[in-house]
């Protein structure tokens, strides 16, 4: 990866990231790693300059659930049960790669292995490996048995779950995730179940919150959100069955919501011929139509919206996240709406607002290009050809 002293793009539609249209005849100014000004292309300063003419230049966009430890094999599970540590390490570096490669330069992973994306998260910022920002939580904290447990914490009661959650700082954590709910790839439990108590997420959260960490809740039944909601969780992802009420207070307390709509959407188109366990294919089919409609519901109620894949799901692959985007845009969205899911919100809903998901002076230069024109047109962001990450060249394809 190359880093020049000062960087100059210039030609390309602009897209900041707020959700404002489009804006042309500016350039962005890349400096130690840092846009350090958007200006008209006449006060452009000297530097290395890239022409981007006929590209749309965006925020590099950012996944706010992954699992890099999980391959999106028709049962991932297994795997990551019976492989050697060493070979979920190699692969996870693998997958961070090909994720920072597709254009995606940020990512909050949200459950792993013996905290493998922990030390992916140290290679990366050492300069040891190529690939996005990470985020990560560590081991999940869910009650015994309950969803998850193959990669997670288990705890009972409130002081076991404030241990947990010590654990996962001592251990690293960025964020801390807690498992409110059953769900799908967890053989036994289903995903209208609630799990962990209001107490033991408020426990959780506490303690999350005396060491300034924010906090993910996997929530799909409809009493596992509320309460998940009520102790003070800052993203609720998945939310399968979201109420008006839920919405309402989700959009009072400012909670994000992170969809997920490719996870179940991907393991019921690829059911039991692609070798999916019949659980998850039959907890995922029962899922799809209260799932979009729950994020059809939040979307028109105002709830900020961040993207999410679930990457490392089944078939449900990392690297790209525009599948999730255009079922986001399907069900509503516009493809700027969309855009700022991935970008501003995102970033917001990760803590990270005064650092990327913008492209404005003081961001970090975390940046892509895509030919053509990704404001009405999703799919033009498959035909990546520049990729920033503070500031670095990841890749660069001129389609020359």
């Amino acid at each position: 990866m190359a880093n020049a002293e000062t960087l100059v793009l210039s030609g390309a539609r602009i897209i900041d990231g707020t959700g404002t249209e489009p804006v042309r005849g500016r350039s962005v100014v890349v400096e130690k790693g840092m846009i350090s000004a958007v200006v008209d292309d006449a006060r452009a300063p000297r530097g290395t300059g890239v022409d981007l003419a006929g590209h749309t230049l965006l925020p590099g966009l950012i996944n706010c659930h992954v699992h890099l430890c999980l391959g999106a094999e028709p049962d991932p599970v297994r795997p990551l049960r019976e492989e050697p540590l060493a070979m979920t390490a190699i692969k996870a570096l693998v997958r961070a790669r090909q994720t920072a490669e597709a254009g995606v330069t940020t990512v909050r992973d949200l459950g792993g292995r013996d905290y493998v994306e922990i030390a992916v998260r140290r290679a990366i910022q050492e300069g040891l490996a190529t690939g996005p920002r990470i985020v990560a939580a560590g081991r999940p904290v869910c009650m015994t048995g309950g969803h998850g447990h193959w990669l997670a914490r288990e705890a009972d009661g409130p002081d076991d779950a404030r241990k947990a959650v010590r654990e996962q700082l001592k251990a690293g954590a960025d964020v801390i995730k807690i498992i409110a709910t059953g769900g799908v790839l967890t053989p036994g439990v289903e995903p209208g179940s609630p799990q962990l108590t209001l107490d033991e997420m408020r426990a959780a959260i506490e303690e999350a919150g005396k060491a300034g960490r924010r906090t993910a809740a996997h929530a799909m039944a409809s009493t596992g959100i509320a309460d998940a909601i009520a102790a003070g969780i800052t993203s609720i992802e998945h939310g399968i069955y979201l109420t008006d009420e839920i919405v309402a207070r989700m959009r009072r307390d400012g909670t994000f919501l992170v969809p997920t709509l490719n996870a179940p959407a991907a393991i019921a188109t690829g059911g039991l011929a692609a070798g999916i366990p019949e659980y998850a294919v039959r907890k995922s089919e029962v899922v799809i139509p209260p799932h979009v409609a729950s994020f059809q519901l939040a979307h028109r109620a105002g709830v900020r919206i961040a993207a999410g894949a679930d990457s490392g799901t089944p078939l449900n692959f990392h690297g790209s996240l525009l599948p999730e985007l255009e079922l986001m845009s399907k069900y509503g969205m516009t493809p700027l709406e969309a855009i700022r899911a991935a970008t501003v919100t995102a970033a917001d809903c990760l803590g990270l607002g005064s650092v990327t998901g913008r492209i404005a002076a003081g961001y970090a230069a975390d940046l892509i290009a895509v030919a053509g024109e990704s404001a009405e047109r999703l799919s033009a962001l498959a035909d990546l050809r520049l990729v920033l990450i503070n500031g670095r060249t990841v890749r660069r394809d001129d389609g020359r």
